[in-house]
């Protein structure tokens, strides 16, 4: 199997990224459609989505919560083989952050996401 190249994995990220900051179900469709799998998993401290139906509707409670919050891609993006990871933060309207947040993902062998585990904030420190 061929691997993504750079330039194809940060096109998939910041569309993915696109798909958090959009407020309308249809647009963050259509966003997933292109970058996630059907049955893709996504992982967070806060939920499990266990296809893309279910992951643009989490997102919409997300922007319900937060409207207006845009997430924006805070690192260059790390990848092997099918695997990746970039940190974010989620941006208010008001232009206040939240605590940064690391995603690590998974891509599936037609090259769109197949799961995603986030986590919130900085590591505590021993």
């Amino acid at each position: 199997m061929k691997h993504p190249d750079s330039a194809t994995i940060q096109k998939l990220v910041d569309s993915y990224c696109a798909a958090w900051s959009a407020a309308d179900l249809a647009t963050r469709l259509a966003l997933l459609t292109e970058v996630w799998e059907e049955t893709g998993i996504y992982v967070d401290p806060t939920a499990v989505c266990v296809n893309r139906n279910e992951l643009a509707e989490h997102i919409g409670k997300v922007q319900q919560r937060y409207p207006g919050a845009k997430v924006i891609r805070t690192s260059i993006l790390d990848h092997h083989h099918d695997l990746l990871r970039f940190s974010w933060k989620m941006v208010l309207a008001d232009g206040k952050s939240l605590p940064d947040g690391v995603d690590f993902g998974e891509l599936s062998g037609s090259g769109k996401l197949r799961r995603i585990v986030g986590f919130f904030g900085p590591l505590p420190r021993m």
